[in-house]
């Protein structure tokens, strides 16, 4: 099992629960760049979900052309319906936000680099 479901599959409910705005806020002192700081985390998770479904899947891949052969596999369908009943990277984001989990820095004027 990758690093990743075993993160996932730590009791973190599928469905949507309300958040405060207030405690999202807080955080980082503006709710647009909490916003975007969790965005930015859900595209990332949903990347590596995505890139781990499909190596998995590829290992059942049948690389003829015949459209003729096409079977169901169970292994297939099962991991398949193991990934939809993930929490979305959304709420595994706000999540990991909420708990302190995620390294982010704000731009300042200052900054040299930027």
């Amino acid at each position: 099992m990758s690093k990743l479901r075993r993160q996932l599959s730590a009791n973190i409910p599928s469905s949507v629960e309300p958040k405060s705005l207030k405690d999202i806020k807080d955080i980082t002192g503006n709710l647009y760049e909490s916003i975007a700081i969790v965005a930015r985390r859900a595209n990332q998770i949903n990347i590596t979900i995505r890139e781990e479904l499909h190596n998995k899947l590829d290992e059942f891949a049948n690389h003829t052309d015949s459209l003729e052969e096409i079977h169901e596999n169970k292994e297939q369908i099962e991991i398949s319906r193991a990934y939809e009943k993930m929490p979305n990277p959304a709420i595994l984001a706000l999540n990991e936000f909420m708990e302190g989990k995620i390294y982010y820095r704000l731009n300042n004027d200052n900054d040299l680099f930027r």
